[in-house]
């Protein structure tokens, strides 16, 4: 049975955004009631569903928001604000976690010097003997992507927390536009002035439907029009700088504003780039 968190006293809310996914998340909701310390709160945000994906989660006991705006960045954002944990933990509907999965997370967030933590994934669909393969590829890929653009460990959406005072941070810098990646995205805000972390271990488990040709093209666009979106404010080797200048000197350096792009901040600016578009 889970256990309430026995190395922290912080509270857990776990995030999953949701769209037309009620298989996979009724999956999900199973394997999350089988972890070793148990969230105070999962917060399921129903990006207008049209299946019963948001009665699969109030079934399992869930919290269920809604968010009328189509998209990840959206969707996720509206379960960040809606979370009442001091701790926050993001997975996708289609994540199915280990049972050591929260406790792997609020273990690292243990160390007062973190304030997120992502990790890594197999896959747990498609060919057997690829599986641990095929995941390694395109999580490496991603990471030798986002590691030279951010100058820090990338987060993950589908594996990664962070502490809820560290969203209230940078909430309203994040972006809503659907054509970005709202992981990626919030590292940039986070990673200068919050220290992130990479857990080790196999903790998760993911479907291989991201590295499908056609949803493999749209990951990848989406990716670079995320780093583009940051330009010239976080141009690599300034932003290289001030992470540096950052960790030398311990301190909290505010981020600074992205300038011009389609991507408006999330609050303020063009309304149109953060609150419309599809779900990836």
């Amino acid at each position: 049975m889970p256990q309430g968190p026995a190395s922290s006293s912080a509270t857990v809310s776990v995030v999953i955004p949701v769209r037309d996914d009620g298989a996979h998340l009724r999956a999900c909701l199973r394997a999350l009631a089988a972890q070793t310390v148990a969230a105070d709160e999962i917060v399921v945000v129903d990006n207008a569903s049209t299946d019963d994906s948001a009665d699969i989660a109030r079934a399992a006991g869930a919290r269920v928001v809604f968010c009328g705006e189509r998209g990840i960045p959206a969707a996720a954002a509206t379960g960040y604000d809606a979370a009442v944990g001091d701790l926050v933990l993001r997975l996708d509907a289609d994540s199915l976690p280990a049972p050591t999965w929260i406790a792997s997370l609020v273990d690292a967030l243990a160390d007062p010097d973190v304030d997120a933590a992502t990790s890594g994934a197999v896959f747990h669909d498609g060919p057997a003997s690829r599986r641990v393969l095929m995941a390694r590829a395109f999580l490496g890929l991603y990471t030798a992507c986002a590691f030279p653009a951010l100058g820090h460990t990338p987060l993950w959406g589908s594996n990664m927390a962070f502490r809820r005072r560290a969203w209230l941070a940078v909430r309203d810098e994040v972006h809503l536009d659907p054509e970005l990646h709202d992981d990626l995205d919030l590292a940039y805000h986070l990673g200068v002035s919050h220290r992130i972390r990479y857990v080790p271990g196999r903790h998760m488990r993911v479907s291989s439907r991201t590295v499908e040709p056609r949803r493999f093209a749209i990951c990848f666009r989406r990716g670079a029009g995320t780093v583009f979106a940051h330009w010239p404010a976080d141009f690599p080797p300034v932003r290289w700088a001030r992470v540096a200048r950052a960790r030398f000197s311990g301190g909290r350096t505010a981020s600074p504003r992205v300038m011009g792009g389609d991507a408006s901040p999330r609050r303020g600016g063009a309304e149109h780039a953060s609150r419309s578009g599809a779900a990836r």
